[in-house]
């Protein structure tokens, strides 16, 4: 990292990754092409969990080459004065694999929704049955995190 002065630990990054409200998922396709896509991720116990449906453009790409990185952002407060603004950022590279355990894909699913809709989450299981059958958990598997931070 460049900048030294902003790198933040490991820690750090994990709660970045915890609290941004939308991650920014980056892959590459086939042909080399750069993919980004946003996704409403949680973390759990070292895991960055997301889902999807089963078939499309982000399932075909993950499916081809699981590498991955996942960037997330927060606390950002403009600075207008500086030109700049103030943040707290993640970025977690690694490898994305399909969840087929029961278990561990429910488990995932629940804490997404606890996340993104806690006033409905009363309502998980009849979801679950549902959209399960057509809805795909990714896990991401970091091999590095760092995290980066500027203050006022």
């Amino acid at each position: 990292m460049r900048r030294k002065d902003r790198e933040q630990t490991a820690e750090f990054a994990w709660d970045v990754l915890g609290r941004c409200p939308y991650g920014v998922l980056s892959l590459v396709d086939c042909e080399g092409a750069p993919y980004a896509v946003p996704v409403s991720h949680v973390v759990l116990n070292g895991t960055v969990y997301f889902h999807s449906a089963k078939h499309g453009e982000k399932t075909k790409i993950i499916e081809a080459n699981p590498a991955a990185c996942l960037t997330g952002v927060t606390d950002v407060v403009p600075l207008p004065e500086q030109y700049s603004t103030t943040y707290a950022s993640a970025v977690a590279c690694g490898v994305v694999s399909l969840v087929e355990d029961t278990d561990e894909r429910t488990a995932a699913l629940y804490a997404i929704a606890a996340r993104y809709a806690p006033e409905n989450v009363g309502n998980f299981e009849d979801a679950l049955a549902k959209s399960s059958k057509r809805t795909a958990v990714w896990k991401l598997t970091p091999t590095a995190i760092t995290g980066k931070a500027r203050h006022a």
